[in-house]
Parts: structure tokens; C-alpha cells; sequence
């Protein structure tokens, strides 16, 4: 064990269970259940974390009433049929040495609730709609409030009896349980609204059923410490209900995060990404754990054990919440015990695959480690025979299958046209507050660094190059280049790449107009980089909105700094002529011109085309070719990432 961790891997006890350090996975959505129940594919899932290291993994919330019920693959406890799925799931964490909790939540208002196709009742506290989900609510009879904490009584039982260590409340991110705390949600005049104290009644009655039912087991909630929206909850109010809570006796911990569903802003903060400061949580979990007397975790960005560390040193938590730290690297627990802290693959807050899967209703997984959420149909790879392989391209995707197939305890030659490694993810670490998005290639680099593979920087890969080395197998990686449409009258304006842009090649004029055709991270971050150099920007994308093709909640932080920062945003534009300083554009849906004067420079953001010219120069060698992420088809570093991973796998 490493000393300079001393705090992160002590034990803590909370009544009589011992959790072994203070490494968190939270609950949070994998959409790995399978009809509801914990199948082979989420507890392998968790298996992993425990076997990696994590003290204490918290079981994605699950739902315990009917009226919380959709079509989503969500995890549903309102019946026995859950326990034996929750048993084996116990068993596999238990196996490892790792403690683990079940998760109860209902969301009220902050649904669309689908079932069968249609939308059907979403019941609240009070029929007060929200700002994300364009939900008006029912208000919640008295009879259906009873029967809920009847219901949140009976799941809890069902945890229980599957051998679970304790069970947690969500009273977070506006979610039902905190609707009814609210007093700007909560409007209602029988015994569960009015005061204070009555606004707390169904929270604390859920909590009395759950301690019921459990007995001696542990039993927490989780609650945002504020919600960050104009109707949300401030910080006092969550202190008083976690004092008043606490004072009752039945509460054994508080789990703290920030933000909440119910609008853009708010709902930034439930998976905050890349460019918000780590552990930034820390020091309101510290102010409420000084003053409520209970164990408190927190998340928020804390990914790195180094981080967790301080806030644990510094006394502002009892156990750090890491979940995309262990999304990315399932055995960062035990690296970290051991002081490698060089091999932990850190996450870098993308969003991608994470909670951007569970928004596009597809299982978890990380742009870095194609293992999560495949754990089951992916299980520990053997070492085969031993083969010459060469990789073609030094990018996210070549990097992968070099190591990959490395590790496969093949002979590996990685070739890099360019001076370093790293492809666009160079670039892509150059946009504002983007920089960590680098720490994919520091990751890859350290996996390559491991697997003793031979690397050629400054060599382009040709026939006769292949001919020489005569490998066994080639994986082709040569990624792609930036794509520009015909733009009529070009010559008469000035127009240059974002690619020149971001490498600081391009001579800009004060008014520039960015033409965003993929509607991601390049257009917006270009914008950004130009307005905070000074610039007069215009956004033209190419979409029904600027980052439509991002997780949402990385496009509404963007959104925010880009409206904060005066940048025009033109949506359903593309470009399409230029004549001097004036920038043609037509509108995707009338067809009709956008016309836009005084501009100086147009700077292109308009996707990429495959570099397919190795592809073309090796058809006909006897030699089996394996084309990789963008020289495939362009698209983002999971798909190369996950390519080279599968190809290599099969070598």
C-alpha cells in the first residue's frame, strides 16, 4: 500500500459493515439490465470494480413503484423477481472484498416516461413542469404518496434479502424526493407540504420504511448540496432537511453531489465534463458534513486517487465518489494501492461512451477501455501465437491495436508519419478547457510503453515498406483528413481549415464566421478559442443546433460559455459561396439564403475525408489488411479506439 494514500485506503465503518477504503463507485445508470433485473452482463460489471479495488460500489437507482416504470432498461424492484439477480450480483461483489448497496429513485416531474411509444403520466409532488423535459406533471394524491413509501419499504426488503450491505434514497438532482423538499416544486397543502417539516415527511418516512425493513443494514441518501437552477433547492435548504433528517435517527450517511435535472444549467453538474475543476464538490460536502455529524461522501470530477487523497486529508469527505475514474480503469483501486500510479488509466471527463450512451438509450462503455460494459463478452485475453505485426498510424485507434495486439504477445512494428504520436487527439487537447482530452494519448503511450513495442515516428508506411518488413498481419490507421466542400467565389475571400486554426498557421481577420458542418466539439471549441483571442465570431452549423452531435450535457456547458461569450450562433446553416467579406449560406430546411456581411475570414469546420491512399497502394499484397477508425470512416477516437482494440483481439 502506498503511504503517501493513507487516508484513502483506510477502512470505514458504518454500523456494522467495513468498507476497506474509501474508493466510491456511485449508482449510476449502465443500462446493462436486461427485463429489469440484474442479469450476467451488469454483474460482470461490478465484478470488475470489485475485483479492481473499489470499496464500495452503490447499484444504479432502481425503481420500486409503478408509476416510475418506462420502457427503459432500467432496473425495476417493485416485485421479488429481482432478488436472485441482486443475489448473484451481491456474491460477485462480496467475492472481491468489496461492499455493496442498492439504489432506490423515482423520478417525478424530470421524465418523458415512454411506454409503448407514447408518453404516460408523470407524477409529482405538484404540478409544477420543468425547464428540460417540457413535463407538466400530475400532483401525486395523498393515497398514491402513502403507497410509494410503502413501496420504497418493500424494494428495500428485497435488497436486503439479497444480501446487500445497505440501501440509499436519491434525494438529488431534483429528482422526487428532493420535488417534495422544495417548496417552489412542492405546492401542496395535505400533511406532505406547507412547512418545512411537512415537505420533509415523505423523504423521511421513505427512510424510516427502508431502516424497517433492512434492520441493521446501512442506509444513506444521496442529495445535491444545491441544485443550481432558479427553482432548485439552494445549499441552506439541503442543510436543514440533512440536519433535520439526521436528527431523527434515521440516517447512517449523506451522499453529496451538486446540480440538478431539471434544466441545461443544472443538469451540467450530474456527469460535469472536462473543464470543470476536480473535486470541485469537496468543499460544500465539507461545510455540510461539519455540520450535519455523519459520515458524508462526495463526487464531482474526482478522478485521479491523488485528488481523492486531499479531500479525504483535508477532512471535507469520508469516501471520494470515482465512478468514470473506474469506468476507465476498473482496477485503479489496486494500482493505486500498489503506488502505479503511472499505469492507472485516468478518465478524462468526455462523456463519450459513459453517460453519452445512456442518452442515445445504448449500454456504458469508455472511449478508452472497450472492455466496460462488455465485460461479460469480452473476458480476459489470451496470449496466441506469435505473429509480425505492423500498425500503420500512431493516432488513438493505431496506438490501441499496437498495444493490443502486444499484449496478444504478437512482435509489433507502430509507424507515425508525423514527429509524435497522438493523431487529432493533438488537436483536440488544443480547444479551450479541452486539454485533458491529451491524457488519451499519455494513457495509450504508457500501454505502448509497457508492451515493449517498436516505434518509428517520421515514417510513412508504403508498399515498399511492407514489402521489407513482411509482416503477418497490417492494421491500417492513417486517419483522415480535413474535408472542404466546393465553396463558390473561395478565391475572392479568405478562407482557411480549423486544422490551421488550432495549429496557429492561420492569418484571421477580426470578424470571423465558423461554418460547423459535423456540429461537435471543432466547430464550438473553435468559436470559443476565437472569441477569447479576441474575435468577433459567428457560428454557422449545420444542425437545428450548435453541438448536436455531443453529449448533452458537454453541449450545454458549451452552449452557456458561447452565450455568455457573445458568440452568434446561426443554426440549420451551411455554407455555401463567399465574395469578398460576405459569407453565403442556405438553410436546411426552406433552402433560402443566409447572407452575412463583413466577414473577414471563414474558418472551416466541416468534418473530414479518409485517408485511403495506403489502402489503395497495398490492394493485391498477399498480406491481410485491417482498415481502423477514421481512414474507415471518420468519426471520433471511440470507434478508432474500439476497432483497433477488436481487430488486434483477433490476431
Amino acid at each position: 500500500m502506498s503511504r503517501r494514500l493513507e487516508h484513502l485506503f483506510s477502512p470505514l465503518r458504518i454500523r456494522d459493515v467495513e468498507i476497506r477504503n474509501r474508493i466510491l463507485s456511485t449508482g449510476h445508470q449502465t443500462f446493462l439490465a436486461r427485463d429489469g433485473v440484474p442479469g450476467e452482463d451488469l454483474v460482470a460489471y461490478h465484478e470488475a470494480r470489485a475485483r479492481g479495488g473499489a470499496g464500495l460500489i452503490i447499484v444504479e437507482s432502481a425503481r420500486f413503484h409503478a408509476s416510475a416504470l418506462s420502457d427503459a432498461p432500467e432496473l425495476n424492484v417493485s416485485d421479488d423477481r429481482c432478488i436472485p439477480g441482486y443475489r448473484a450480483l451481491a456474491e460477485a461483489v462480496h467475492r472481491h472484498g468489496g461492499r455493496v448497496f442498492g439504489q432506490l429513485s423515482h423520478a417525478g416531474r424530470l421524465t418523458r416516461r415512454i411506454r409503448g411509444g407514447v408518453r404516460e403520466v408523470a407524477f409529482a409532488p405538484s404540478a409544477v413542469p420543468d425547464n428540460r423535459f417540457q413535463t407538466m406533471p400530475r400532483e401525486m394524491p395523498t393515497a398514491m404518496v402513502e403507497e410509494v413509501v410503502e413501496a420504497c419499504g418493500a424494494a428495500a426488503g428485497r435488497f436486503a434479502e439479497a444480501g446487500l450491505d445497505g440501501v440509499e434514497i436519491v434525494a438529488s438532482h431534483g429528482l422526487l424526493f428532493a420535488q417534495f423538499l422544495n417548496p417552489r416544486t412542492n405546492l401542496r397543502t395535505d400533511r406532505y407540504g406547507g412547512t418545512p417539516e411537512n415537505r420533509l415527511r415523505f423523504l423521511a418516512e421513505c427512510l424510516s420504511a427502508v431502516r424497517k425493513a433492512v434492520g441493521g443494514r446501512v442506509v444513506g441518501m444521496r442529495i445535491s448540496v444545491e441544485e443550481v437552477e432558479l427553482d432548485g433547492l439552494d445549499a441552506a435548504e439541503v442543510l436543514a432537511a440533512c440536519k433535520a433528517l439526521a436528527a431523527l435517527g434515521i440516517l447512517d450517511y449523506v451522499n453529496t453531489t451538486t446540480g440538478s435535472m431539471a434544466g441545461p444549467g443544472g443538469s451540467v453538474h450530474v456527469v460535469p465534463p472536462m473543464g470543470i475543476a476536480p473535486a470541485y464538490v469537496a468543499p460544500q460536502a465539507g461545510t455540510l458534513r461539519a455540520q450535519v455529524g455523519l459520515p458524508v461522501f462526495v463526487a464531482g470530477r474526482i478522478n485521479q486517487p491523488q485528488v481523492a487523497e486531499e479531500v479525504l486529508r483535508a477532512g471535507l469527505a469520508d469516501m471520494c465518489g470515482m465512478t468514470r475514474a473506474m469506468i476507465s480503469d476498473p482496477d485503479l483501486g489496486n494500482k493505486a494501492a500498489a503506488g502505479r500510479f503511472d499505469d492507472i488509466r485516468a478518465c478524462i471527463a468526455c462523456n463519450q461512451a459513459c453517460i453519452g450512451h445512456f442518452h442515445a438509450g445504448y449500454s456504458i462503455s469508455c472511449i478508452q477501455n472497450p472492455v466496460t460494459g462488455r465485460e461479460a463478452r469480452l473476458p480476459a485475453m489470451p496470449r496466441s501465437g506469435r505473429k509480425r505485426v505492423l500498425v500503420a498510424g500512431g493516432g488513438p485507434g493505431g496506438m490501441k491495436a499496437a498495444a493490443t495486439a502486444a499484449a496478444r504477445g504478437h512482435d509489433v512494428v507502430l509507424c507515425e508519419a508525423g514527429r509524435r504520436l497522438g493523431g487529432q487527439a493533438l488537436l483536440a487537447q488544443l480547444l479551450p478547457d479541452r486539454a485533458e482530452f491529451g491524457g488519451l494519448i499519455t494513457n495509450l503511450e504508457r500501454e505502448i510503453a509497457q508492451a515493449g513495442i517498436e516505434i518509428r515516428l517520421d515514417t510513412r508506411v508504403d508498399r515498399a515498406l511492407v514489402e521489407e518488413l513482411r509482416p503477418d498481419e497490417v492494421v491500417v490507421a492513417t486517419g483522415a483528413l480535413p474535408y472542404e466542400p466546393a465553396i463558390e467565389g473561395r478565391e475572392d475571400a479568405h478562407v482557411v481549415g480549423a486544422w490551421a486554426v488550432l495549429n496557429g498557421g492561420a492569418n484571421l481577420g477580426t470578424r470571423v464566421l465558423v461554418a460547423d458542418w459535423r456540429a461537435d466539439w471543432v466547430g464550438m471549441g473553435v468559436a470559443e478559442k476565437l472569441v477569447r483571442d479576441g474575435h468577433q465570431v459567428t457560428l454557422a452549423v449545420n444542425a437545428p443546433h450548435a453541438g448536436y452531435n455531443l453529449q448533452i450535457y458537454l453541449r450545454n456547458y458549451w452552449i452557456s460559455k458561447l452565450h455568455k461569450l457573445g458568440v452568434q450562433i446561426v443554426t440549420d446553416a451551411r455554407i455555401y459561396g463567399a465574395d469578398g467579406t460576405t459569407a453565403y449560406l442556405v438553410h436546411n430546411a426552406s433552402n433560402e439564403a443566409i447572407v452575412r456581411d463583413d466577414v473577414d475570414t471563414i474558418v472551416l469546420a466541416t468534418g473530414h475525408a479518409s485517408a485511403t491512399d495506403l489502402e489503395r497502394e497495398l490492394d493485391g499484397l498477399p498480406v491481410p489488411v485491417h482498415l481502423i477508425g477514421d481512414c474507415l470512416s471518420p468519426r471520433s477516437a471511440e470507434e478508432a479506439i474500439l476497432e483497433g482494440f477488436v481487430v488486434a483481439r483477433g490476431l
